[in-house]
């Protein structure tokens, strides 16, 4: 009987142990990704490519950002989109138009829709939320899972400034970096899947440089972004973020 009762504490003891080690392993996780492309300042050159079953379109932008707070970007090419601009600054968002030379605030009716005609939305370039602040996670099982994977669920807390009730993600056991995030709507269904590829370290920090989103229910369209190049942490004049600079048109 006293044999009995240590083995139930020792058993007890050990699957906190290994609860609490799992614990720990996944706020690692979690804080890698969420800090992945993050930094002070970054300033790059990012290639778009968007696929319908109707057309298909190239743009190529340079990017700015300023910890969570700002983003700036301008089109290069091709010449029918040059000099359109998009600033944020915090939850809000204006797009310079140089055909017309207006500068649009976007509203929130239209936060949900299409960016430059790609699958990726006013939203996801106005938000900057935490995946460690903003959700509940914990690692969870998939169908047809890759043994060299984990896989994480992502609950957002009521608060929370998001539009997915869950987010699923597959990343590497080895280097924590993510493989593919499926991201569900409020009715729980997929909405859309973004796949993590081509690795490597730029600017000092070792990235997927390519990601391809493709949206549930749409058959033939995907939009892809690549990481031409990129630099963290570097001197950037906070001008940059302003409406004046928005239609400099430089």
């Amino acid at each position: 009987m006293h044999k009995n009762i240590i083995f139930v504490v020792l058993a007890f003891i050990l699957a906190n142990i290994g609860s609490l080690s799992a614990e720990a392993d996944i706020d690692q996780v979690i804080e890698k990704i969420d800090q992945l492309y993050r930094s002070n300042t970054s300033r790059g050159e990012v290639e778009m490519e968007i696929i319908t079953p109707h057309w298909q379109r190239t743009l190529r932008m340079d990017m700015w950002t300023y910890k969570m707070e700002k983003t700036f970007i301008r089109i290069t090419s091709p010449a029918r989109e040059e000099g359109f601009a998009t600033l944020r600054i915090d939850d809000e968002m204006w797009n310079y138009l140089p055909q017309t030379d207006q500068v649009m605030k976007i509203p929130p009716s239209m936060m949900m829709g299409s960016w430059m005609g790609s699958d990726f939305t006013n939203d996801d370039i106005v938000r900057e939320s935490s995946l460690f602040e903003d959700y509940d996670y914990q690692f969870t099982e998939v169908e047809n899972p890759q043994p060299e994977n984990l896989y994480i669920k992502l609950i957002p807390h009521e608060d929370a400034p998001v539009v997915w009730s869950e987010i699923i993600m597959a990343v590497g056991e080895s280097d924590y970096l993510p493989v593919w995030e499926k991201f569900y709507g409020e009715n729980h269904e997929l909405a859309r899947t973004m796949y993590f590829r081509d690795i490597e370290t730029v600017g000092g920090k070792t990235i997927p440089t390519e990601m391809e989103l493709i949206p549930e229910n749409e058959e033939g369209q995907k939009t892809v972004v690549r990481y031409l190049h990129i630099e963290f942490n570097v001197d950037i004049d906070e001008d940059i973020f302003s409406l004046r600079n928005l239609q400099s048109q430089q």
